[in-house]
């Protein structure tokens, strides 16, 4: 079962309700009633899986997965699309946008648990995808004219703890180049979360490509499935 889970649905009513279903199965919920603070959220925070109304002002349910698709921290995360209408032309359009799974109206608590049960495999794939894995790889960490040495101390699909000769304030954005085991380096564009004393950092990547994407699982995901099994 998910562990962390968006809802975004412009009828707020009916948004606490899928809430209040998740939380009594000890699931966490976060319940947001426009769609534009979801943008903003999600920019921010990986969740396990996220709950989207199609029909809502502006970003509606289909623009909004096509944004989470774009890039970015839930770019793979398991997409519900809540809808009343099984009209084809939506279907499609939801699906060409990333949606994997879909909830029709009228909803109630057992239509969303045997959902959360069919989506248990994708759910368990994506949070074994950013597992933190300790691994100590050189890393460069340059902001401006700053340029900090270090090792990194875990990675995972989302980010890097590093420690290095000095530390950045909250909020700064930097390149990070890490030198993996083989292969040529990864560059990474990261945002600092957290300072750790005066030598290590939590740094959380920004708008990676598809490609650095491949590049990054294909580092991490051996480590992560040899530590699973």
């Amino acid at each position: 079962m998910p562990s962390r889970v968006l809802v975004v649905d412009d009828n707020e009513a009916f948004g606490e309700m899928i809430g209040e279903v998740l939380r009594s199965v000890d699931i966490q919920s976060l319940v947001l009633s426009h769609s534009g603070q979801a943008v903003t959220c999600l920019a921010k925070e990986k969740f396990d899986a996220v709950f989207l109304d199609v029909h809502m002002p502006a970003p509606d349910g289909i623009e909004l997965t096509r944004k989470i698709r774009s890039g970015g921290l839930n770019v793979t995360t398991p997409i519900m699309m809540i809808t009343g209408e099984e009209d084809r032309a939506l279907l499609g359009r939801a699906f060409e946008a990333g949606a994997n799974f879909f909830l029709y109206k009228p909803i109630d608590r057992h239509a969303i648990l045997r959902l959360l049960r069919a989506t248990k495999d994708s759910v368990e794939h994506e949070k074994r995808r950013f597992r933190r894995i300790k691994v100590s790889w050189n890393v460069l960490v340059e902001s401006g004219t700053t340029q900090l040495r270090g090792t990194t101390l875990d990675m995972s699909i989302g980010g890097l703890f590093v420690q290095t000769t000095g530390v950045l304030p909250s909020g700064t954005t930097a390149q990070v180049t890490v030198q993996v085991p083989s292969g040529p380096p990864l560059v990474f564009a990261a945002r600092v979360l957290r300072a750790a004393g005066t030598d290590c950092m939590g740094m959380q990547f920004e708008k990676l490509t598809p490609a650095l994407s491949k590049s990054l699982q294909e580092v991490l995901l051996p480590l992560i499935l040899a530590k699973s099994n």
